[in-house]
């Protein structure tokens, strides 16, 4: 509920922007739609990591996500693994850190494509894991390389959601 009422805010918001900005030339209104576009936009791109302290793949991982537009909060949480599963995420299914985004779960590595594939579509789970730590993920190795099973998991229970 409180995610539908901040798109109707930002909703309000752009339309008030928009009744204001009649009468802007072509290139002061392809600048401030823009930049109202990019706002919201921004807001879908906060991200919360709950990680292991001494965990320097999940740091690696933040800086990866930051790298693609991302803005990351890391946060030190020795039970991460706990907070995963009270949230959803299978026990067989953990990654190495929780991350939070726009009201979906995203445990371990995931890539950023499939991350963004995940709020392009909002689909009903209630998030995504790739499971342990693949040596092939992102914040393990410099560039992906081979396939890497992600999960959606949710009140339908556990599926496939990409093999790439």
């Amino acid at each position: 509920m409180e995610k539908m009422m901040q798109r109707r805010n930002a909703l309000g918001l752009i339309g008030s922007g928009i009744v204001g900005m009649v009468g802007l030339s072509t290139s002061a209104w392809a600048q401030a739609t823009g930049d109202m576009a990019s706002d919201l936009a921004g807001n879908e791109r906060q991200i919360t990591i709950w990680r292991d302290p001494g965990c320097g793949c999940c740091d690696a991982y933040g800086d990866y996500l930051e790298e693609h537009g991302f803005t990351v909060t890391r946060v030190d949480d020795r039970d991460f693994d706990k907070r995963s599963v009270e949230v959803g995420v299978p026990a067989q299914g953990i990654g190495c850190h929780l991350a939070e985004i726009d009201g979906y779960y995203v445990s371990g590595l995931v890539p950023v494509d499939i991350i963004d594939r995940l709020l392009e579509t909002r689909p009903a789970i209630t998030g995504i894991t790739l499971p342990g730590m693949p040596a092939n993920a992102p914040g393990m190795a410099a560039v992906k390389s081979g396939t890497l099973r992600t999960y959606a998991f949710g009140p339908d229970g556990i599926s496939i959601y990409a093999d790439e």
